[in-house]
């Protein structure tokens, strides 16, 4: 049996930008994919380039908590200190 695909469709407004993040993790999962997908792979991010580009595609103005979503659930990965952002290599594919 083929799996259903998640609509994140209710938490994106009309330009594309994330209106709110969802509490169910089968809804925030794919969310935070679509936000991943707005970094280049192979590069890297200071903090503050994370930050402008999690700005941009948001609406809710927190987007330490988008942040922080996407390294909790390992979709970028940053050094100890914060200094450096990319995205995950099981990202890539």
């Amino acid at each position: 049996m083929a799996k259903k695909k998640i609509s994140i469709k209710a938490f994106i407004d009309e330009n594309g930008k994330i209106k709110q993040l969802p509490v169910p993790n089968r809804t925030k999962i794919p969310l935070l994919k679509y936000l991943a997908e707005k970094f280049e792979k192979g590069r890297s991010y200071n903090e503050k380039e994370v930050n402008e580009i999690i700005g941009n595609w948001h609406t809710f103005n927190d987007y330490f908590v988008l942040r922080r979503a996407l390294i909790d659930y390992e979709m970028m990965k940053r050094t100890v200190d914060g200094s450096k952002y990319w995205l995950d290599k099981n990202e890539e594919e």
